[in-house]
């Protein structure tokens, strides 16, 4: 694995004293959605694959996301073209966000996986919010966001 290569996936992974059913609803419902991710303004979630999910960044921009796999609560996935606001996300200009779910006894273990950063091309007044590093830490903060909401 090359440099290349590091810089094109971020995994995090967290464990959340909370039902997976509960999990899944915080991913995938507007309203459990706006509570931590989308802190602009109400996020509108069409929840198929081949929907769209619009979250709202803030001054960040409002991002249209394209929902890839539902099945729940196991497995989410959208793409998310971060580097272009306002642009519906393609394979051309996006990564691809996986969220993994586990059942376990006393909660749910929650695997995030972003992917497909070498293959971007972002402009450059984007790298500071699009960019790997800014993910790989933005990750790391939503993450625990996340379990928090999810542990209320």
């Amino acid at each position: 694995m090359g440099d290349d290569m590091s810089q094109d996936r971020i995994e995090k992974e967290t464990f959340i004293k909370a039902p997976a059913e509960r999990v899944w609803a915080v991913l995938t419902e507007a309203e459990q959605v706006d509570g931590w991710f989308s802190p602009g303004g109400p996020a509108r979630i069409d929840l198929r694959p081949g929907g769209l999910m619009t979250l709202d960044h803030g001054q960040y921009g409002r991002f249209p996301m394209l929902i890839v796999t539902v099945d729940p609560p196991r497995h989410f996935a959208y793409r998310w073209a971060s580097a272009y606001p306002g642009e519906a996300a393609t394979e051309a200009n996006s990564t691809l966000v996986e969220f993994f779910l586990e059942p376990a006894a006393d909660g749910t273990r929650l695997r995030l996986v972003e992917s497909g950063f070498a293959g971007l091309d972002i402009p450059a007044e984007r790298i500071e919010a699009a960019g790997y590093e800014s993910h790989d830490g933005g990750w790391t903060a939503m993450v625990d966001k996340l379990r928090e909401f999810a542990e209320k």
